[in-house]
């Protein structure tokens, strides 16, 4: 019913522990892909253990995400980030969101790691925005169905900004689902750039982005370093 991509980039530090916590749903039949982008460490030769499937792909969220989706073989998608871990009942949530009540997409709210107070505020403020916009980000875990995410073509293949490029696609086709439940991601960047730095950088980079700015620019202003294609 269910299929779990999860895009990695030299994350053989931590990957063990965040597919451990998904073997209980792999028990009851969830499948669980890990795509890396050509890690420099062993993360793929790790991942294998506690995965169905782990492949390389093209570097890249968007590419390692569609390269996990065409091989995926559940009837719903979700796209998990390597340092956000998902809350009971995801599944079940997921599972009412695009059957039972007819939707086509949807996201978590999202709950930020941290013992800084400040990121608590700005959990709130993302998942008020997304209400109230309909776009939702990487870090709050996007489900969608697999015939709507096949329809549209997948992911466009950009360098950052992808889950906000595919969230405008999906809006036309319908509102997300957004689930109260609360997904938990790590605060590792804020923390590392500082709250207010890293607020301001990404606002800049987002209505750049909405302004027509080329997304491997973005990236490279991000600190990412993009492939070349």
């Amino acid at each position: 019913m269910l299929t779990i991509i999860i895009p990695v980039l030299n994350e053989a530090q931590e990957i063990d522990a965040a597919l451990g916590a998904l073997q209980s749903l792999r028990g009851s039949g969830v499948e669980v892909i890990v795509v890396d982008g050509g890690s420099a460490d062993m993360t793929l030769a790790v991942a294998s253990e506690f995965c169905d499937l782990a492949i390389a792909a093209p570097r890249g969220r968007a590419s390692q995400m569609n390269a996990g989706a065409a091989l995926a073989r559940g009837r719903y998608l979700l796209f998990l980030h390597s340092d956000t871990t998902l809350p009971d009942r995801a599944c079940e949530e997921i599972a009412t969101a695009l059957g039972d009540s007819g939707g086509l997409w949807g996201r978590f709210d999202v709950k930020i790691r941290s013992d800084l107070a400040a990121l608590g505020i700005v959990a709130r403020l993302m998942n008020s925005r997304s209400r109230l916009t309909g776009i939702a980000t990487g870090d709050q875990a996007i489900f969608v169905r697999r015939d709507v995410f096949e329809r549209i073509g997948g992911f466009p293949d950009i360098p950052l900004m992808e889950d906000l490029a595919i969230s405008k696609v999906l809006r036309r086709l319908g509102r997300p689902a957004c689930l109260s439940l609360k997904v938990t991601t790590s605060g590792r960047r804020w923390e590392k750039h500082g709250v207010l730095r890293t607020i301001v950088l990404m606002w800049r980079l987002r209505l750049a982005y909405f302004l027509g700015a080329d997304p491997f620019d973005l990236a490279v202003r991000y600190g990412y370093e993009p492939r070349r294609n």
